[in-house]
């Protein structure tokens, strides 16, 4: 890789590094506040991406990609059951995959490949739930909706700006694991998350 090009991938990776942080505070954001916390100029930004809506698209897709892997990862490990779920859980919340693309749902217009990767995602989360439900680990009274919601306030910690945020994220994740172990201490007032509840974000912005 010659010089400009690797200069070129260093300044993606740093636009994209820079546009989850942005993003995952205040989807709002405008563009040029990641072109400043990725110490670009915004001509090298749109050189890559012809608007907001591109940028975030993008973020999601690739957030949505890495959800997916940890699920199948997950999915695929025949180990100790409790752990498994655990270890699923931690390393969704440390890459921050999940909540950034339930985050951005409904701040741009997805395409078919985006619905499908979305919904191909939210089914390996189901299908991992009923898992541990039925191997007596996860508590009865909890949907995988009711999970994502979580994951996403979990994942929202990045906000108070702390230099712990990252072992604070952990301490609350394993709290929240905590209180998901089956049989759990008590009945939940409410009733559970559905799929409607995280969708409708999700069809906010449809073409």
């Amino acid at each position: 890789m010659n010089g400009r090009r690797a200069e070129a991938a260093q300044n993606d990776s740093r636009i994209l590094d820079a546009a989850r942080e942005v993003f995952i505070a205040d989807p709002g954001a405008p563009i040029s506040a990641v072109a400043a916390r990725a110490g670009v100029g915004i001509a090298a930004l749109y050189r890559r991406y012809d608007n907001k809506e591109d940028l975030l698209r993008e973020l999601a897709h690739d957030a949505c990609k890495r959800y997916r892997d940890d699920l199948l990862l997950a999915l695929a490990d025949a180990g100790d059951p409790w752990t498994v779920y655990c270890d699923c859980l931690t390393r969704i919340v440390a890459g921050r995959s999940q909540g950034l693309a339930q985050r951005l749902a409904g701040t741009f217009a997805s395409t078919p490949e985006m619905r499908a990767l979305a919904q191909d995602a939210a089914g390996l989360m189901e299908k991992l739930h009923q898992r541990a439900q039925k191997q007596k680990v996860l508590r009865a009274d909890v949907s995988s909706a009711d999970l994502v919601i979580l994951l996403e306030m979990i994942m929202l910690i990045d906000v108070v700006g702390s230099p712990a945020k990252d072992a604070l994220r952990t301490r609350y994740l394993a709290l929240v694991l905590q209180s998901l172990r089956a049989p759990g201490a008590g009945p939940l007032p409410g009733r559970p998350a559905s799929p409607d509840d995280l969708t409708a974000r999700w069809r906010a912005q449809q073409p």
